[in-house]
């Protein structure tokens, strides 16, 4: 039997993104209806108009279950919203062994993205998905994508001197390095024993990967899952992804090559881990090293480190 499964997705004034997600949803190849909870909150821009239309243009091929809400200023954050995301995804299928998949808006998945999800899945595992910029948005910041395939390059490097000094036995190479609330996994038991979305205003898909963690939950970043988001580099979240993206260009634009840690930190740190993790279990591990103080980027960002595959 299929372990069902519903992807959850927050909006906040998408009315011209959610389409292309939901379009993307509906050509996925699970053979059943897909299921979408989507919260839309404090929106002004139609998108809960956009993305019945959509779902209506699906043709049957996606089972919407829309909440619109409007939160007050001080919950009007992407804690928040992922929260109430994912609880509808929860509460709609209520079977503990159901697979919530997070999303976000501006995201556009390849056709197999679920069910290379569920290829993955069990009752203990939090599924990183990785993330690609859409290709479908190169010639906007063709920079960007540059610089993108460089950050590749070097975070290759970093996951190849994690995996020498410090390997996770349930999370051997090749691995990716993601885990953001544009595709993480889990399912409905796992959440539930984590708390839920912590109800922080940014940051909200690592605080609960860390509380899924704590309860013994299993991190697994499979390459044969991932998702594209947009390049666009003016964002919905503080400290997201399109904050980092906005870091890149103004340093492209300058011509100067963005710093990162050199490689000799990342040994350092892959070392403190290995040390550290049986004594604090991997939840507690997570914590403790978002509390140690930012790796020193005295580095410049490294050119292409191998042949491009283009």
């Amino acid at each position: 039997m299929t372990r069902p499964v519903v992807v959850c997705v927050p909006a906040r004034n998408e009315a011209k993104r959610l389409p292309v997600l939901l379009e993307a949803l509906a050509q996925q190849t699970l053979p059943s209806p897909i299921n979408v909870a989507l919260c839309i909150n404090n929106s002004t821009d139609g998108s809960a108009e956009a993305a019945q239309a959509a779902v209506a243009k699906a043709e049957g091929r996606i089972r919407l279950n829309l909440l619109t809400c409007e939160f007050p200023p001080e919950l009007a954050h992407a804690g928040s919203a992922r929260r109430a995301a994912m609880e509808l995804g929860a509460e709609w299928l209520g079977d503990n062994d159901a697979l919530l998949v997070s999303t976000d808006a501006d995201c556009r998945p390849p056709a197999d993205w679920l069910e290379a999800n569920l290829a993955n899945a069990g009752p203990m595992r939090i599924i990183g998905g990785r993330i690609e910029l859409d290709e479908m948005e190169a010639h906007k910041w063709p920079l960007l994508f540059d610089l993108r395939d460089r950050f590749d390059d070097y975070w290759s490097k970093v996951r190849e001197i994690e995996d020498a000094v410090d390997p996770v036995p349930w999370d051997l190479p090749p691995r990716h390095g993601d885990h953001t609330g544009a595709s993480i996994a889990l399912t409905v038991g796992l959440y539930r024993a984590a708390g839920g979305v912590p109800l922080t205003p940014s940051g909200e898909d690592r605080a609960l990967v860390a509380a899924a963690l704590a309860v013994g939950g299993e991190l697994i970043h499979p390459q044969t899952v991932w998702t594209r988001t947009s390049a666009r580099p003016a964002g919905r979240a503080d400290g997201g992804m399109a904050e980092e993206m906005r870091r890149w260009l103004a340093a492209g634009t300058d011509g100067v090559d963005p710093k990162v840690p050199a490689f000799q930190h990342w040994q350092t740190r892959a070392l403190w881990r290995r040390a550290m993790r049986r004594a604090l279990g991997p939840g507690k591990l997570m914590l403790a090293e978002a509390k140690l103080p930012p790796m020193p980027c005295e580095m410049s960002l490294p050119k292409r480190l191998r042949a491009s595959s283009a």
